[in-house]
């Protein structure tokens, strides 16, 4: 298998210029932005009970990562 790596340092056995590697469009928004406040959400953890994202984590602070593989 070959991979194809493509500007940002992603590789994939997808070839380059291929639709599912396409970019998102010019102007496209890609989500909050650094400092955003985000809206509550609620997840299941490790152990499967539900996570209320502000109201479980009370004061603290948080960070959220979104990541995406090269090919979905």
């Amino acid at each position: 298998m070959s991979l194809n790596r493509d500007k940002f340092g992603f590789d994939a056995p997808v070839r380059l210029g291929h639709p599912i590697r396409s970019g998102l469009p010019d102007g496209q928004s890609t989500g909050p932005e650094i400092g955003d406040r985000l809206p509550d959400f609620e997840l299941p953890n490790a152990s499967g009970a539900n996570i209320a994202f502000h109201a479980d984590r009370g004061t603290a602070k948080a960070a959220v990562l979104f990541y995406r593989s090269a090919v979905w």
